[in-house]
């Protein structure tokens, strides 16, 4: 072990992008325990990524990106403006709302940063919302990207921990709405005491009929996924390739054939990143046998249970743990190297596997936004053009509901396992 964690933080020291540095963490430990099964390394590190529900995540990406070209981003703010906007800090609650309507679309929180943020970071700045602070409330808001079903993240966990892709779906909507709902509060006294201005929105009849009639068919895109997976009409493979097509179509609805010429470039877009994470998986599948051999998952669990620690104080010490690891590791190969460890060890406490894949996925939407991984900071500072040390401060108070609602659902495991229990 002390083989593996050397070289693997080297590596990662030296700038080697994570995928090959757990490759290479992995060979250098046969290399000197085991070099009899080197043999066996192309075969595991195929069969890592030979299985067929994987083939939902570039699908998943796919559909974000093909919605975020199909113009219904504008769409999607007016219908938080109408709602929100007249509220003290306007802009900054139709960030938050904006975010929790198009995290429910796109499943990542990148894409929801690059989306809303290169929209309104400008509008905010223009009305007066010092440049980091419309940052922060973007970067932080878009966290819920990854919480509120569908989600990238959700799909990764399901597939390492063997989990139900629709109970980690159901699992995250309560979570994701308190996030949400606690950011609008933050935004309001944070609005208040600075000044930031409201925004003149009608909030009428006639207008709320108006930019629901707009922006219905993209708002009940969740509900479609979501509804198709738990209720068995669709595999989440399935509903993955449907909701593709579906988003091609409200393209073609909304702005015409401009999002059939774009189709190549996001394709191109959607397999660049479908295989990084196809890499990292990969390689990681390496790392977590070296970790099966050396018997790792059991040790940590019969170590965890020598002190004794009830479900609750075990879970709340794995979230510190989450937290920690975010700020490190970026969300895919987080999940891929800690699930194999910490679930054997929650399981054994009586930790529902769900409840783990929720509070791990909430725990590392924080660590996006936080130095010096964080994939939405760089995201982010590439709109706004500013260092990501900045953009976090900025972003600081906003986090905190994040960081409360993580330790809520610790406490109370119903926050999590109520919804799906009422499907499953």
């Amino acid at each position: 072990m002390l083989i593996l964690l050397t070289s693997l933080f080297i590596l990662l020291v030296i700038g080697m992008p994570i995928a090959y540095a757990l490759g290479f963490s992995a060979l250098c430990y046969f290399l000197i325990e085991q070099p009899a099964l080197i043999g066996i390394l192309p075969q595991r590190l195929f069969a890592g990524i030979n299985n067929y529900a994987l083939i939902s995540l570039p699908l998943f990406i796919l559909m974000g990106l093909v919605m975020n070209s199909g113009g219904i981003t504008h769409r999607l703010l007016d219908l938080a403006m109408f709602f929100v906007g007249r509220f003290k800090g306007g802009l900054g609650h139709v960030n938050v709302v904006g975010s929790m309507i198009f995290g429910g679309i796109s499943g990542s929180s990148a894409s929801d940063t690059a989306s809303i943020g290169s929209v309104l970071i400008p509008e905010m700045k223009r009305r007066g919302y010092p440049t980091h602070v419309a940052a922060g409330i973007t970067v932080a808001s878009s966290t819920m990207g990854m919480i509120i079903p569908p989600s990238v993240p959700m799909v990764i966990y399901a597939i390492v921990a063997q989990e139900s892709v629709g109970q980690l779906f159901l699992g995250g909507v309560i979570p994701g709405i308190m996030i949400g709902l606690l950011q609008l509060v933050i935004v309001w006294w944070v609005a208040t005491r600075h000044g930031y201005p409201t925004e003149d929105a009608p909030f009428t009849v006639r207008e709320g009929v108006r930019q629901v009639r707009r922006s219905a068919i993209v708002a009940i895109m969740p509900i479609l996924i979501v509804g198709s997976v738990v209720f068995g009409i669709a595999t989440p493979t399935e509903t993955a390739g449907l909701a593709v097509a579906y988003g091609i179509l409200i393209g073609l609805f909304i702005v015409g054939l401009t999002v059939v010429t774009d189709l190549p470039k996001v394709m191109r877009s959607a397999i660049i990143t479908s295989s990084k994470i196809m890499m990292i998986i990969a390689f990681s599948q390496l790392y977590i046998w070296v970790l099966a051999l050396e018997r790792v998952p059991d040790q940590l669990a019969a170590f965890m249970l020598s002190f004794d620690l009830g479900p609750t104080a075990f879970i709340v010490v794995i979230a510190i743990v989450i937290l920690i690891a975010g700020t490190f590791i970026d969300v895919s190969p987080a999940i891929l190297l800690l699930t194999p460890v910490l679930l054997p060890a929650a399981q054994s406490v009586g930790i529902s596997g769900v409840q783990l894949g929720v509070v791990m996925v909430s725990g590392l939407a924080v660590g996006a936004c936080t130095p010096p991984v964080g994939n939405c900071l760089n995201v982010c500072a590439a709109i706004a053009r500013l260092g990501i040390g900045e953009i976090f401060v900025g972003a600081a108070p906003f986090l905190l509901a994040n960081v409360i609602v993580l330790f809520l659902i610790c406490l109370f495991p119903q926050l999590v396992l109520w919804v799906p229990s009422l499907f499953f």
